[in-house]
């Protein structure tokens, strides 16, 4: 990550989306790509007749675990040390960072290998570890493509989705040395495994995050496609898994049900290619140390919204991307967030409190439902967005709002000063009305009108109109 990027500040999402949308080369990849899951989606989910049930059993069993987290919390850290394993406790990004780069530096490597992992890009592991002299390799193939770009990732499975085998090809040819590479995905993925098969086999340490963790049993699982993660979970001597405390799921038996939403809404898969479960270290097979940074940054002041709490039950599975329409046009950038699409503009504004400038993620969104409708877990998105949008409202726009409304309090209290309100909005509206109605709005009521039909104020009230025709 370029340091311009570090300091830069975010946009908020309308000047970003305008951006995005100039793009037309990233809208026709977001479109082919979404296309191409959306269709294997429905082609594995059709296959299923109790696919609603496992959506219910889902739900279930994440609002189990969100409503006694606690104590799955403190059942999962003596699983894991009952199984040789050390768990970390990190109270927000700068924590979790400071105890990763600690463990590392304990170890004295000076590269790790990491399987693709959200928490840790939104946490900004990368930049902690490059600061401290240690060099992260993605090795996730579309991670590492974001990584050689230096850019962002722009969708939570695909980071990667916004560029097309060309622009990948042009990219491998000058970051890897290879002028003579083609464009065929065949070619370009065995450049890649050649890139990293020596860094898989010198690396002592592996950073890996997690999907689900097992508070019974203390184990950790990780999906994926590709086996990278496989190779990061197994060769180095040190593990380090960080994980956001909502991953927590009770009992080992909860895997059946998860194993089988997660793949079918993520990927199109009937399963994943490659489901890595590890339980603490065992005696000469694998890494011989194991780490457990167990990361709140947000989660708990989510847990404490009645409403917003639902949104922790996401198992970023990306369904909700791959429907969403305004996604669609923009693509993963425009958000100034790791989680892009309508999760991550409930999750950002809840995990970062953000709800000043430029809390305009939750505004991102139709609301035309589809969301929620995909949702293995069946949290109801279209209304965790409304509710961030009133809780942005309120802190952007309590006194925006509240000084005009206790004006046209006072004038609504009185017959003298509502008439002269009247005969002033009168005079005033001239300059934005034709025909008798508005058609535009000043300063801060544009955008409100925009949609909006709005008829003038008369020429002539009924109260004038009685006082001139009965002299009363």
């Amino acid at each position: 990550m370029s340091d311009a990027s570090r300091t830069a500040p975010p946009l908020a999402f309308p000047e970003a989306a305008r951006r995005a949308v100039a793009n037309a080369q990233v809208r026709a990849n977001v479109r082919l790509a979404q296309n191409a899951i959306r269709a294997k989606r429905a082609s594995v989910v059709g296959e299923l007749r109790d696919w609603e049930a496992l959506r219910d059993a889902g739900a279930a069993i994440k609002r189990d675990a969100l409503a006694r987290l606690d104590e799955l919390l403190a059942q999962l850290e003596t699983s894991v040390h009952d199984a040789g394993g050390q768990v970390h406790w990190a109270r927000d990004a700068n924590e979790a960072n400071a105890v990763v780069v600690g463990l590392v530096q304990q170890t004295g490597a000076r590269e790790v290998v990491k399987v693709k992992s959200l928490l840790t890009d939104e946490i900004g592991l990368n930049v902690a570890l490059a600061d401290a002299g240690i060099e992260a390799l993605e090795t996730d193939l579309a991670e590492l493509i974001c990584q050689l770009a230096d850019e962002r990732p722009s969708h939570l499975l695909v980071p990667a989705i916004h560029k097309n085998r060309r622009e990948i090809r042009d990219l491998f040819r000058e970051r890897l040395g290879r002028p003579d590479l083609a464009d065929e995905p065949g070619e370009l993925a065995e450049a890649a495994r050649a890139h990293l098969r020596a860094a898989f086999l010198r690396a002592g340490v592996g950073i890996s995050g997690a999907n689900f963790a097992v508070a019974e049993t203390g184990t950790v699982c990780v999906v994926e496609s590709e086996g990278n993660g496989r190779m990061c979970t197994s060769l180095p001597q040190t593990l380090i898994t960080v994980m956001g405390i909502e991953k927590t799921i009770p009992a080992w038996q909860d895997l059946e049900v998860f194993l089988q939403l997660l793949p079918r809404s993520a990927t199109g898969e009937r399963m994943n290619p490659y489901t890595s479960l590890w339980t603490g270290v065992f005696p000469g097979d694998g890494p011989q140390e194991f780490h457990l940074v167990l990361v709140d940054a947000g989660r708990t002041r989510a847990l404490a919204d009645p409403v917003g709490r639902d949104a922790l039950r996401c198992i970023r599975c990306a369904a909700c991307i791959h429907v969403c329409p305004v996604y669609r046009q923009v693509g993963g950038h425009a958000y100034h967030s790791v989680y892009a699409g309508p999760i991550g503009a409930i999750l950002q504004p809840q995990l970062s409190g953000e709800r000043g400038q430029p809390g305009s993620l939750p505004f991102a969104s139709s609301l035309c439902g589809a969301c929620g409708d995909v949702c293995p877990v069946r949290i109801d998105i279209p209304r965790l967005l409304v509710h961030e949008r009133e809780r942005v409202n309120a802190a952007q726009s309590a006194r925006r709002e509240t000084v005009p409304l206790q004006a046209i309090g006072r004038a609504f209290a009185s017959p003298k000063r509502y008439e002269r309100a009247q005969r002033l909005a009168r005079a005033l509206q001239r300059l934005v009305v034709s025909d008798g109605w508005f058609v535009r709005f000043p300063g801060p009521l544009a955008g409100w009108g925009r949609s909006r039909d709005l008829p003038a104020v008369p020429r002539e009230t009924f109260r004038e109109w009685w006082r001139r025709e009965r002299g009363a």
